[in-house]
């Protein structure tokens, strides 16, 4: 493929490492951070709508993003053992985690724990939680993956597309490499390696994939009024479904390629996906509609703050001489009790 016969195209930043004096900044470590932000925000909002207090989903993320961020890597690290423990590897590597490489699944499975232990020490029920923040969770993932933009990885197959990324040759990966369109690109180049070739940008189908899907699950929730792990289980089916077909297109170093003759992350996609739908549908039978509470059996709710507010105030209470009080005290007391209960049932709605 001749770079000159190529009319459009997606350019790649031409590095991706900016240095502040001596400090580096990473175009993937702030796209990973600024998506982290944003879904704590989306999540924040989210559990507020859904009874919880504010700040609670920052309490929360102190624990859920150091597992997920563990997770992701160590998934990315057995899905890709041989570039770091094979022959021509290096262990130490495998730390360097501003060079890419996180797999969602372990940064889900183990974020979930670690949301757990967090809910766990705020006295709050897991499901309504992860409710809450599934569909945060998406844009966060939506942002995160620009991160594959800087580094030049994990690109689909060549293509000259319009919309084809372009890729320089020292970022070509070894399935390319090894590929017949890689022979096609160098014989039409005259034998020499070709300065850069277009590729399916993954990356930004992925991006666009999880912001439809956000916005699916938002008008989901809102006219089904999911709860009881509903959304979560929506999110695992959305999610899946996308990246089963934009994993069958990519073309990257990724060793655990063909297992029945789809690649790994293909089967996994698959397998989460019927088990989400599985639970999506038992929840609907068994657990239909929202919980009545988000905090584990109602302690800690912020409805009953009010109530706990005013428990210490003495009760107004006849004092057995009605010619003491003026006349028009037995009219007003109620409607002014009226008022603050309509006030109260207000707030708690809230």
């Amino acid at each position: 493929m001749l770079p000159e016969l190529i009319a459009a195209s997606i350019p790649s930043p031409s590095e991706g490492v900016w240095h502040i004096g001596p400090f580096p900044l990473r175009g993937y470590a702030l796209c990973i951070i600024l998506g982290i932000v944003v879904a704590i925000w989306i999540g924040e909002r989210r559990w507020a709508a859904r009874g919880g207090r504010v700040g609670e989903i920052q309490d929360v993320a102190i624990w859920a993003v150091p597992f997920g961020l563990v997770g992701a890597r160590l998934y990315h690290v057995a899905t890709d053992w041989e570039k770091y423990f094979g022959a021509d590897g290096s262990p130490v590597d495998a730390l360097y985690v501003w060079h890419g490489g996180l797999g969602i699944w372990g940064g889900v499975g183990l974020g979930a724990v670690g949301a757990w232990i967090g809910a766990r020490r705020k006295g709050i029920r897991l499901a309504p939680l992860l409710d809450a923040l599934a569909p945060g969770v998406l844009v966060g993932q939506a942002i995160g993956r620009w991160g594959n933009w800087f580094n030049q990885e994990l690109y689909g197959r060549p293509t000259d597309l319009p919309w084809g990324l372009k890729i320089d040759s020292d970022h070509f990966s070894s399935a390319y490499l090894a590929s017949k369109d890689y022979q096609d690109a160098l014989a039409a180049n005259g034998g020499l390696v070709p300065e850069f070739a277009t590729f399916h940008p993954t990356y930004l189908y992925e991006c666009l994939w999880n912001l439809a899907a956000f916005a699916l699950l938002i008008w989901l929730d809102r006219r089904l009024r999911l709860g009881h792990g509903r959304v979560m289980a929506l999110y695992v089916m959305a999610y899946t479904l996308g990246r089963g077909w934009i994993e069958y297109i990519r073309i990257d170093d990724v060793q655990l390629n063909d297992v029945l003759g789809l690649r790994f992350n293909v089967w996994t996609s698959v397998v989460l996906f019927v088990l989400a739908a599985a639970y999506y549908v038992w929840a609907s039978r068994n657990r239909p509609g929202r919980e009545e509470s988000v905090y584990v059996d109602g302690r800690n709710d912020p409805a009953d703050d009010s109530t706990d507010d005013r428990a210490d105030e003495p009760a107004d209470e006849p004092s057995g001489d009605a010619s003491a009080e003026p006349a028009g005290d037995p009219v007003d007391e109620p409607a002014e009790t009226e008022d603050v209960t309509e006030d109260a049932s207000t707030a708690s709605d809230d």
